[in-house]
């Protein structure tokens, strides 16, 4: 690799490995496969249908879409023009998919003939922002396609997450960040260019799009998978000739609980990276069943750059690494560890993470007042609890702000909340997160009901089932006559945890 030239922009990027390899095979799909060059052609193609639906630099592209091929054509062409993809979580349910809608402002909507828009017939959304519903197989492609001047500043992707208050936000990441990240991965896990990284974690999770194929698109192979299942994940792995991949704790954990058979170790993947830590015997547990090496790190949608176990050195197991830095620029990625005093964490003391490296998000898409408080000082304040050995290893102690890890999922409690408040007599609610069997957190719903009346479990289930996504909807409702409060009144739910 060309470090002195590596290109600063996602379309800089392909255009630059094509030129290098472009009859090599690269992406991996099911039974199908595209070479470097086939992959520009389709996201050129897709680019032109973008721009037949009037997608101009600087416009958000929603992508309402499962991991396949075109999304992530879809994704490179929208970039390609200098827009913004906005690739969002076909989980959703309407009501939420139209407050991200009214968020991000999409020119057009790419989704699914057989997703959640066309299912609800969202035609009152379409009208109302002006925005067209289109199916990827519906987009033109024969057309002109313009050279646009794209900036490694210029956002390239927003990705959604839940706002503590509930609210959605969107987090913009640049090409600089991504491009960056594309020419570190591969360092950061010690792969070469023979390496096929295998995505099975959502493209509208930063992690798929960054690491898996990002990283891909600098060094190596991509193999895209619709989903992850545990019953047939190793079988799909070796089809699609893997040799690396991505996944969350849960997803390990799940994996070990499955029956042992002779897939376990009918494979080729050689490195697992996976957030966050898992207990050491469970970790040797996984390497020895699967025969392969298991990493850990810390990222985040806000930044890329956070921290990873060094590959050249012995397994500090039950820590998050040391911080990313980058095989070309150095040291570019700083931390502090702050107390809630405002003063910086001796040795061993626990506190805030935070992070200020050239791949942080500028911010939150239209939200000056999120942006302003979680960039204070011009450092990224995580809202993660760790603390710092004398030798630079991180160990993840604790979330700080009100967002509970939920099967790779950030859920906001107040956005939940919320939703269980709309139910006909419920007066208080409270959601919690309590440790799960999978290496998490499960959602508890504690709710008191108005006087005199008793709430049906299984009706506010139902209910909440059709306003949120499933990964949202809690484990369990818990029945009490009143929530315990705290001297100014607040609901105490350090108590219900």
């Amino acid at each position: 690799m060309d470090r002195a030239t590596f290109p600063a922009t996602i379309p800089a990027l392909l255009a630059w490995r094509v030129a290098r390899e472009p009859e090599r095979p690269w992406l991996f799909f099911e039974d199908r496969v595209w070479t470097l060059s086939e992959v520009a052609r389709e996201v050129a193609r897709h680019a032109v249908g973008l721009t037949a639906q009037g997608v101009v630099r600087g416009d958000r592209v929603a992508m309402v879409l499962a991991n396949t091929p075109d999304t992530l054509f879809t994704w490179l062409g929208a970039n390609q023009l200098g827009a913004v993809a906005v690739m969002l979580n076909p989980a959703h349910k309407p009501a939420e998919l139209t407050a991200l809608f009214r968020l991000v402002t999409p020119r057009v909507v790419v989704a699914s003939e057989h997703g959640p828009l066309v299912a609800a017939s969202l035609g009152a959304l379409e009208t109302s922002l002006r925005a067209p519903i289109v199916a990827p197989s519906a987009l033109p492609t024969d057309g002109p396609l313009s050279d646009v001047d794209v900036s490694a500043d210029d956002a390239c992707v927003l990705i959604a997450t839940s706002g503590t208050t509930g609210a959605p936000k969107a987090v913009v990441q640049t090409h600089r960040a991504y491009t960056l990240t594309a020419e570190a991965f591969a360092s950061w896990l010690d792969l070469t260019n023979d390496d096929r990284l295998l995505a099975v974690l959502p493209l509208f999770h930063i992690n798929a799009q960054a690491y898996s194929t990002m990283g891909a698109l600098a060094s190596g192979e991509l193999a895209l998978a619709r989903r992850f299942s545990a019953s047939r994940f190793w079988e799909e792995a070796a089809a699609l000739g893997a040799t690396q991949c991505n996944g969350v704790g849960a997803m390990m954990h799940i994996l070990l609980r499955t029956a042992p058979r002779p897939a376990d170790r009918a494979h080729r993947i050689r490195v697992f990276y996976g957030a966050l830590a898992l207990p050491e015997e469970t970790h040797r547990a996984f390497e020895a069943r699967f025969g392969l090496r298991l990493t850990v790190g810390y990222g985040m949608s806000e930044t890329t750059f956070g921290t990873v176990w060094p590959h050249d050195q012995a397994p500090r197991f039950g820590t998050i690494g040391r911080l990313r830095q980058h095989p070309r620029l150095g040291e570019i990625n700083r931390a502090r560890i702050v107390k809630d005093d405002g003063s910086d964490a001796a040795v061993g003391e626990t506190g805030e993470l935070w992070l200020a490296s050239p791949a942080v998000t500028p911010g939150y898409f239209q939200n000056p007042e999120e942006t302003a408080k979680a960039l204070e000082g011009g450092w990224l304040h995580t809202g993660d609890l760790v603390r710092c050995e004398a030798d630079g290893f991180f160990t993840f102690v604790s979330r700080k702000k009100h967002v509970i890890r939920r099967r790779g999922e950030n859920v906001a409690a107040a956005e939940v909340e919320g939703v269980i408040a709309a139910f006909p007599g419920v007066r208080d609610v409270a959601v919690v997160g309590v440790p799960s069997e999978l290496g998490e957190e499960e959602l508890v719903a504690y709710v008191a009901p108005d006087s005199g009346v008793d709430i049906d479990v299984a009706a506010l289930r139902a209910f909440v089932a059709t306003q949120l996504a499933d990964f949202k909807v809690p484990s369990e409702f818990r029945v009490r006559d009143a929530l315990p409060r705290t001297a100014t009144e607040r609901i105490a739910k350090h108590e219900l945890a």
